[in-house]
């Protein structure tokens, strides 16, 4: 159907895809924070009744950490309903990339504490840049090959360098700190990215990324800035386990070089 429309109409059909979906799934999130069991416990802040019902996507650390001691104290009563809140929070960001991953990190080790709540953003981790990953090759190829063909170009171009190791090559993008995970999201299905390769690298990629985020979510009343959650040290230790994540791929690829070099 794609093919027989033309440029104008095929962006126009990926942007209402696009926008269809995140309507939907906006409908779905608000209708989840709005039909909330009753909350009765006290806040320990002091707030008032209408300000603890407050949910919200948290914009500073402050805001934050008032979130994560009004859910604390939720969980406590409905804390099938805080999974459901979080969880739908969390695929929501990553489905659409928005900004803030590493405060639903920090809330996850804060609420569920470091053994729960780390395997569970590595899972929705997952699972929302899947979702990206499947809206991203449903509606948005048009738009990725429109306005960054060079970016997608130069992704291509490194892809087919390593096609031989190409798990090793993600898990390495993944790794490393720098990388523009959501970029990576959406351009997988344009560079034709297996989607058990993509998963899976995304999973294992971004485990030390969750795991020092969940793992200061744990005492985030300590936290005064978010600087102290990423120091240089840190970065640095994240660029050699991306480095070493890429030795396997590098073998790989000169052994089958090599193989290569003898049957000719």
């Amino acid at each position: 159907m794609m093919r027989t429309l033309s440029k104008t109409q095929r962006t126009f059909f990926c942007i209402l895809g696009i926008g269809s979906t995140f309507f939907s799934a906006t409908l779905f999130l608000t209708l989840v924070s709005m039909f909330r069991p009753p909350f009765t416990a006290n806040l320990a802040t002091g707030a008032n009744e209408s300000k603890s019902y407050e949910l919200h996507f948290p914009s500073d650390l402050e805001d934050l950490k008032s979130l994560a001691s009004l859910l604390k104290q939720y969980r406590q009563e409905n804390f099938g309903y805080v999974v459901l809140l979080f969880c739908s929070a969390y695929l929501y960001k990553q489905t659409f990339a928005i900004p803030g991953s590493v405060f639903m990190n920090l809330l996850a080790g804060a609420i569920f504490g470091m053994w729960a709540g780390f395997p569970l953003v590595c899972i929705l981790t997952g699972c929302g840049a899947t979702f990206c990953y499947l809206l991203s090759k449903a509606f948005g190829k048009v738009l990725l090959l429109q306005y960054f063909p060079d970016k997608i170009q130069a992704l291509q171009d490194k892809v087919k360098e390593n096609l031989d190791s190409l798990f090793f090559f993600l898990l390495f993008l993944r790794l490393f700190p720098m990388s523009p995970n959501w970029f990576l999201n959406m351009s997988s299905p344009v560079l034709e990215v297996p989607i058990t390769h993509f998963f899976f690298s995304v999973v294992i990629g971004l485990m030390p990324y969750n795991f020092i985020c969940c793992q200061t979510g744990c005492i985030l009343s300590q936290l005064t800035s978010l600087d102290e959650l990423f120091t240089f040290n840190v970065v640095i230790k994240l660029c050699g386990i991306a480095v070493m994540a890429l030795l396997p791929g590098l073998i790989v690829k000169k052994l089958h070089k090599t193989k290569k070099s003898h049957l000719d």
